[in-house]
């Protein structure tokens, strides 16, 4: 039997999902996300192609080798994702596709997504502000995209990340809205406490760690390293801060129970736990290749980061999964 409390407002029938056609406004969504991958699958598709279409002379993509090449052909791939979610949100069909092939990609999704429209919306906002956005040194690194192309993709993502937001949210209400009705509830099993506590531990120590970096603190970075810092990195420190306490902070109040609305903690977790988890992962993987630069790998402080955003990502995961399931219905 099911005993998480809802709020006195939620005690409505649940209907089952309508298949019907969606709404106009769903479908004009559904077309901005989908004209907002053109720039990137367009990229990167010229570029498998031989082309060096935004890449200039001395960048080490002029000959990308395999390790690239496989790169530029994943990332095309999962750009490409956004086609099919796009189509299973705003089609008929799309409310009878199994949940874990639903829920998974946009798990996803969301944790690559999050970081760079914030990052990059902090970006412009420091720039407009005044703060200088070239990095010291810049003159001794390698050149490696012509800086046209990180404008354009990064708008692209903003703009898929936030239309793929605003179809799923209705979509997941329709489908599975029980799961933020009402409050929290009950407190989650003790076991369930100590994962939470773990997720908010280590979330709480990578976030010190960027923090730190994201004011220019430079222990356990080589000189090359430390003389890139900039307006621009301290922004994605401080971006990728927030997503590991924000997923420790999810991960808290679900386990703990109580009156808050359930929909609040959800997000946290959800975004931050995401985002922690794919960025970690993704950063990681990039890692055991060679560096963009050309110059040495990230040091091991560095990879003890990346490492302590897959933890919390996966420990908030794992809170995430047992609240969910603790609110089906007995």
């Amino acid at each position: 039997m099911n005993t998480r409390e809802t709020h006195p407002s939620d005690l409505t029938e649940v209907k089952r999902p309508s298949p019907s056609r969606p709404g106009s406004g769903r479908r004009s969504l559904g077309a901005v996300a989908l004209a907002a991958t053109v720039p990137y699958l367009g990229l990167k598709t010229v570029w498998l192609c031989g082309s060096h279409l935004g890449i200039p002379e001395g960048s080490v993509l002029r000959e990308p080798g395999p390790f690239f090449n496989t790169a530029n052909a994943v990332t095309l791939a999962m750009d490409a994702c956004v086609i099919l979610l796009v189509l299973v949100l705003t089609r008929p069909w799309g409310i009878r596709v199994p949940g874990p092939l639903l829920t998974v990609p946009v798990f996803v999704a969301t944790g690559l997504l999050t970081p760079i429209l914030l990052g990059f919306s902090g970006q412009l906002l420091v720039r407009a502000l005044g703060f200088g956005a070239e990095r010291m040194g810049q003159a001794a690194r390698e050149p490696f995209l012509d800086p046209w192309v990180f404008h354009v993709v990064y708008t692209g993502f903003s703009i898929q990340g936030l239309a793929l937001a605003a179809l799923f949210v209705p979509y997941a209400r329709e489908r599975w809205g029980r799961a933020w009705r009402g409050v929290t509830g009950e407190r989650l099993p003790s076991s369930t406490g100590v994962v939470a506590a773990a997720a908010a531990a280590v979330g709480l120590a990578v976030a010190g760690v960027l923090v730190y970096r994201a004011f220019g603190g430079a222990a356990g970075l080589g000189a090359e390293r430390a003389a890139a810092y900039s307006a621009d990195t301290a922004v994605v420190s401080a971006v990728h801060a927030i997503c590991a306490l924000a997923a420790g902070a999810g991960a808290v109040l679900l386990a703990r129970g109580g009156t808050l609305r359930a929909r609040w903690p959800l997000g946290l977790a959800w975004i931050g736990g995401a985002a922690t988890l794919n960025w970690g992962a993704w950063l990681a993987v990039a890692a055991l290749g060679p560096q963009l630069d050309g110059g040495e790998g990230p040091p091991a402080t560095t990879l003890l980061i990346y490492a302590g955003q897959m933890i919390t990502g996966l420990l908030t995961g794992t809170v995430l999964i047992r609240f969910l399931t603790a609110r089906r219905p007995g």
